[in-house]
């Protein structure tokens, strides 16, 4: 008897083989993507912008607002899957531990290559002659002693205290005040509505570059890394999640920002809004964007991923 089928030639069927697994739908324990959000607000409108990507490619979202080592952690535990907001190097002393373990894996390209973070002072400050680390010392009557920290145990604050803790450029005596971004913020704020000296953790992007006047201090000899905070941001994953979830995996190498995008969308967010109606607007204002992020990403089911998002959207 005959048989009703040939053997393909090898080129073809690796075409055809290349084809349908580019419309495969995403295995069922993709479908819900966990993801650690930092209560940073360039972490929350990126982590937004994914969310909102996400939903409308057919995923279930979720997001679990913690610090970073708890989010680390979750990651290494299985409770998490993915974290947009692993800024290099502040939290390099935190994530160290899991990387060299292999409990967690960073993509090679980072999301954001522009960043900065390092301490900052409003320009007033700045004109009085406080323009570099080893000002800080001589400022410490007017500063009353503080330097404005984030929140207690970001990378940030480890480095002020290791400052402090060691005298290096004098801080012994100095006082860290911890709290989130928005209780740092609104103490600069208050300082600076009553032009007072006060010196803080700053950093781009951020519309604190928008909304208040500062200047970023030099002389940091890289103790928030080489030229004076350099900073990039980059995504932290399961170390397995690009051989699990392909799909997703190709959405966040995609998902790249500038500093200037950033803080775009992250003004309307400190005036309230959500960061999903932020990204949605944004979407909808920059389908430049929306394309690039795509591209080669499907819908959970295998469908056209610009076609599923953009139907979201109305």
């Amino acid at each position: 008897m005959k048989t009703l089928f040939k053997p393909c030639l090898p080129l073809l069927c690796g075409a055809l083989l290349l084809s349908a697994n580019a419309w495969a739908s995403e295995p069922t324990s993709c479908k819900t993507v966990r993801m650690g959000v930092v209560n940073w607000t360039d972490v929350i409108a990126t982590s937004g912008m994914a969310d909102v990507l996400l939903t409308g490619l057919g995923y279930d979202s979720k997001q679990t607002s913690a610090v970073q080592q708890i989010i680390f952690a979750g990651i290494r535990d299985k409770r998490l899957d993915i974290f947009l907001g692993y800024w290099q190097p502040a939290m390099d002393k935190n994530i160290a531990p899991f990387l060299e373990a292999g409990q967690v894996k960073v993509l090679d390209q980072p999301s954001l290559a522009d960043a900065q973070a390092t301490l900052a002072v409003p320009d007033y400050v700045a004109a009085a002659g406080l323009k570099t680390f080893a000002d800080i010392a001589r400022f410490k009557e007017p500063l009353g002693g503080k330097i404005y920290g984030i929140e207690p145990g970001s990378g940030a604050n480890t480095t002020l205290k290791t400052m402090i803790d060691s005298d290096r450029f004098g801080l012994k005596g100095f006082k860290l005040v911890e709290s989130g971004e928005a209780g740092m913020l609104a103490a600069v704020q208050r300082a600076i509505n009553r032009k007072e000296f006060v010196v803080f953790v700053g950093w781009t992007p951020h519309p604190m570059n928008i909304n208040m006047r500062i200047a970023y201090l030099t002389g940091s000899e890289d103790v928030y890394g080489p030229n004076e905070g350099a900073a990039r941001v980059s995504t932290v994953t399961a170390p397995d999640y690009a051989e699990r979830c392909p799909n997703v995996q190709r959405l966040l190498e995609n998902l790249t920002f500038s500093a200037a995008q950033e803080s775009q969308l992250m003004v309307p967010i400190m005036e309230r809004k959500t960061p999903q109606d932020v990204a949605r607007q944004w979407l909808r204002e920059h389908p430049e964007d929306l394309q690039r992020w795509l591209a080669g990403v499907s819908s959970f089911e295998g469908k056209d991923g610009v076609a599923a998002v953009q139907a979201s959207l109305k």
